[in-house]
């Protein structure tokens, strides 16, 4: 099996909301478990909260996320962007529904290396960069 680099993003009790949005965005088969399926959490307020969440999606994505148990520091993506690039008309549709509730901070637009580009903040506060090749 080849090497693979997949983002991994960390949630305060909102890794199941946005990995459904996720799936909404891109499609595809989710799979999440609990921190209680697994007896890992630092007590009972993370029982249900989730211990790991993977979206395998039909473009071939692979996004995980997770919740932040308590006791644990927890960061907003402040520090993380997620570039999505290619040819496919499909990246203007993830660029369009990623904006839904979040903030477009770069609007999708050819830019000056021929491509259209675009960056969006979703409603999770994670960055989103897109890049249709032009």
């Amino acid at each position: 099996m080849a090497s693979r680099l997949n983002p991994y993003i960390q949630f305060q009790a909102e890794a199941r909301a946005a990995m459904e949005f996720y799936q909404g965005v891109f499609g595809g088969e989710l799979t999440s478990s609990t921190f209680k399926e697994f007896g890992s959490g630092h007590g009972p307020e993370d029982d249900e909260l989730l211990m790991h969440s993977q979206l395998e999606t039909p473009s071939g994505f692979t996004l995980m996320a997770s919740d932040t148990p308590q006791g644990m520091p927890y960061n907003p993506g402040d520090n993380i962007s997620i570039s999505l690039s290619g040819d496919g008309e499909e990246l203007r549709g993830y660029y369009e529904k990623l904006s839904d509730g979040g903030k477009v901070t770069v609007p999708l637009e050819k830019q000056m290396w021929g491509d259209e580009f675009g960056m969006v903040t979703d409603k999770f506060g994670v960055n989103w960069m897109v890049n249709i090749a032009g």
